[in-house]
């Protein structure tokens, strides 16, 4: 997902939708008990009144006894009735998208199902991905094309859920979805089936991973399927599927390759495809794209860029590049967005890097660094909600702060420990992480903390101080004035590029000229001259 664009002009009851939705932030103490397992979602669509109607199926573990459970949904949504271990019980949804279940006793710990019934209209998005909701538009021929996207208002505004980044299904989830007949259904996971009962046809998909509320959307349309077979890393056979519309069928084919080639690139740096027993799909979506697990939503018109010989789709790349950071490699706190964000962006980086050489990255990367804006920390505090969260700088200085790990590290550590990051169980499917656990895991890489690294360039918007002052004839003394550990340094001088190892001591450089620090941008910067 790309930064936000500013939104004016807009009907009040819809700028009311989506300035009134946030996700995550601290959560409640009745969600905190609960920790959800699987979720089943059952809708009817209907296109023409643009409503939906049917229930959620929860499954979740009380950690402890309880008479109250907790989930989200905007409150425009209505709630006809609700089922606990299949008794119904009393509940109220109140204007704050609260819907609070009073089960007749206390639940005992362990496994409880929840059934919620509910239907209506579900909120417009206003400027889709970045402010969601439902779509209900017409292809060119004038079909209907519905896209959901729900990342920073969260899945509650269409379906009961507990809507925080930190809890994911362990089980797994699947989605029931019955449209007009002639419409076809993309959702996550595999099609289990598809029957077709006189006007309708209904779409069961089905995952068996982890997945994050916001990726729980499906799309709809006059789609056509494009399928190959790709063989990935490690040589697993993976169904990799294009639902496009019928207009756009030969344009589906190029669309494909692309694919493979940002598949490629991906693994090389991030491992395996993370949902390899299931697919790699897109979609085609009237918005411009997002990072659906197994079927990323796709609408970048198929504008294509060259990266040295090679043609190159940047929103496809990026977006396929969040099934490894967002969806595998998840968030606990949208506090830490950034991990997700900021090392997708390192991706499409690599992609470059792959492409177009070294030289090419490198003046990307400057790119990025002159771009950054520095006027919030990339690390907002803890327990944030998604608007809190969300700024420019959570891309671009993120992905500029792994340009800097990089260097400080040097290839030999840093790309065998972002690949660890992406791939050890501690950190992925079922395990969020935080700062701290990408930070204690570099730094046990690197043999010492690169802890105050992270604190400068992700917890403020203080640049690296370097101080050059001349000493002698032909001296000059470099020092770190804001940074407590020794960095390496490259210095620009008359004796060509060199690298050294500064620290606030400083050390003592020789040149018959005037010296330049870091002349080829691996820091964020301020160099004074004394």
């Amino acid at each position: 997902m790309h930064i936000r664009l500013l939104i004016c002009l807009l009907f009040i009851s819809v700028v009311s939708f989506a300035q009134n939705l946030k996700s995550g932030g601290r959560l409640k103490p009745e969600q905190a008990n609960m920790d959800i397992r699987h979720i089943k979602i059952v809708l009817d669509v209907n296109p023409d009144k643009k409503t939906i109607d049917g229930f959620t199926e929860t499954e979740l573990l009380l950690k402890e006894p309880s008479g109250v459970l907790l989930f989200d949904l905007w409150h425009e949504m209505k709630v006809s009735k609700i089922w606990v271990n299949g008794k119904e019980a009393p509940f109220s949804h109140t204007p704050d998208d609260l819907v609070r279940i009073q089960t007749a006793g206390m639940l005992a710990s362990g496994k409880v199902n929840v059934k919620i019934a509910y239907g209506g209209t579900p909120g417009i998005a206003v400027r889709p991905p970045w402010t969601g909701g439902f779509q209900w538009e017409k292809d060119s021929l004038g079909n209907p094309w519905i896209a959901v996207s729900c990342q920073s208002e969260g899945a509650k505004v269409y379906f009961p859920c507990k809507d925080h980044p930190s809890d994911e299904p362990n089980e797994g989830a699947e989605m029931i979805i019955s449209v007009p007949k002639g419409l076809v259904v993309a959702a996550p996971g595999l099609l289990q089936k598809q029957t077709t009962k006189k006007n309708k046809t209904t779409w069961h998909y089905k995952t068996n991973y982890t997945i994050s509320n916001y990726c729980l959307v499906f799309n709809v349309g006059n789609y056509k399927v494009a399928k190959r077979i790709y063989t990935s890393v490690t040589g697993k056979k993976i169904p990799m599927e294009y639902y496009v519309l019928e207009e756009n069928l030969g344009k589906a084919e190029k669309l494909l390759d692309l694919f493979e080639q940002s598949s490629r690139i991906l693994e090389k740096y991030f491992g395996e495809y993370p949902w390899a027993n299931e697919r790699i799909a897109a979609s085609e979506t009237p918005h411009l794209g997002m990072e659906h697990q197994t079927n990323i939503a796709y609408g970048n018109k198929y504008r294509y860029e060259k990266l040295g010989n090679s043609d190159f789709d940047w929103l496809l790349h990026h977006e396929y590049g969040h099934e490894w950071w967002a969806n595998k490699v998840t968030n606990r706190d949208w506090a830490h967005m950034w991990i997700q964000e900021g090392i997708c962006v390192f991706g499409d980086a690599m992609a470059t890097r792959e492409l177009a050489g070294e030289e090419a990255y490198l003046k990307r990367m400057q790119t990025t660094g002159r771009m950054t804006q520095n006027k919030f920390p990339v690390v907002r505090g803890e327990e944030v909600d998604s608007d809190s969260a969300y700024h420019g700088d959570i891309y671009g200085k993120g992905a500029f702060f792994m340009h800097t790990l990089r260097f400080v590290m040097g290839d030999t550590l840093f790309f065998p420990t972002l690949m660890k990051l992406a791939t050890d169980p501690r950190y992925t499917y079922d395990n969020t992480v935080v700062t701290a656990d990408v930070e204690a895991l570099f730094s046990g890489a690197f043999g010492k903390s690169l802890k105050p690294l992270f604190q400068l360039f992700l917890y403020t918007t203080d640049k690296l101080e370097i101080s050059i002052r001349q000493s002698g004839e032909d001296t000059y003394l470099v020092k770190l004035l804001n940074m407590d550990m020794a960095l390496p340094l490259e210095i620009n001088s008359a004796n060509g590029l060199q690298k050294i190892i500064a620290d606030k001591k400083g050390i003592t450089v020789k040149s018959k000229s005037f010296i330049e620090a870091d002349p080829r941008g691996f820091y964020l910067k301020k160099v004074i001259y004394e």
